[in-house]
């Protein structure tokens, strides 16, 4: 199995030609991970920024999200398809369930068996879920075997650091992957960020950045400015301390962000 970067460019929210622009500006700064959903209506716009690109698509690790009107599965492989034809490519390197949507009406075993039926096509070199508790994590186990799912990608941040899951994630040798992981941006005012940012003579960004990568999640932070997209970068090289690290583990306070009614589960 193709490990999963630890950097990549997240793109949710950014439309049109301010996604074209992000994307372009992070492959000539040197990213080379890209997520990406069905529900962020710019899967097209990515496709153009890579094709216009000099960056071979072996070189790309691409990601989508299977969204919930999609999960029956006539529709699942039919839709992934559909987002390989705006991405412009044969395969994406990852598709996640994008949220369990527990009141869909499609169950949990059928739309990951459906997953890996799209794997097992060709369509995608790996698949995982986002937004899963432990329970729908222990479900999709059953449904496909837990080497199956690559990662669950889920809202974590200095303020949400979903201990519970992360340690059951880890257990089970599924990659973690953190979205949202500067919490819309409300960490990067934290005292406690801006004393550690200062003694490093690093951003409050990078700071963030480096703590979940030290905790060995992948990260994929989105910018539509090119100077944060460089410096986000630099995170890869910031060390912290021990000291540093529980300082920011301090920080927690249940401060989720997204939930959304009839998408999301209980969560943990």
């Amino acid at each position: 199995m193709t490990k999963i970067p630890a950097f990549g460019l997240g793109t949710f929210r950014l439309q049109g030609q301010v996604v074209i622009d992000s994307v372009r500006n992070g492959l000539e700064l040197g990213y080379r991970a890209i997520d990406t959903a069905q529900i962020y209506g710019n899967e097209a716009e990515i496709g153009e920024a890579i094709a216009a690109s000099a960056v071979r698509r072996d070189e790309l690790f691409l990601t989508t999200k299977i969204w919930v009107d999609n999960y029956a599965p006539d529709k699942l492989v039919p839709s992934l398809e559909e987002s390989l034809r705006k991405l412009r490519t044969d395969y994406v390197d990852l598709t996640l369930i994008h949220w369990p949507a527990p009141g869909n009406g499609v169950p949990l075993e059928t739309f990951m068996t459906a997953l890996a039926g799209a794997k097992e096509k060709g369509l995608t070199r790996q698949i995982g879920v986002s937004n899963f508790n432990i329970a729908l994590t222990r479900q999709a186990i059953a449904a496909v075997g837990k080497d199956a799912i690559a990662t669950n990608q889920v809202e974590l941040s200095p303020y949400l650091q979903n201990r519970e899951l992360v340690a059951f994630l880890q257990r089970e040798g599924i990659h973690v992957t953190s979205y949202m992981t500067l919490a819309y941006g409300k960490v990067l005012g934290d005292p406690v960020i801006g004393a550690i940012a200062q003694r490093h003579q690093a951003t409050p960004a990078q700071v963030v950045l480096a703590w979940a990568l030290q905790l060995g999640y992948s990260v994929i932070p989105s910018s539509t400015k090119r100077e944060n997209l460089a410096s986000n970068l630099l995170a890869q090289t910031l060390r912290l301390s021990e000291d540093d690290m529980a300082q920011i583990a301090a920080l927690e306070r249940n401060g989720r962000e997204v939930s959304p009614d009839g998408l999301a589960p209980q969560w943990d």
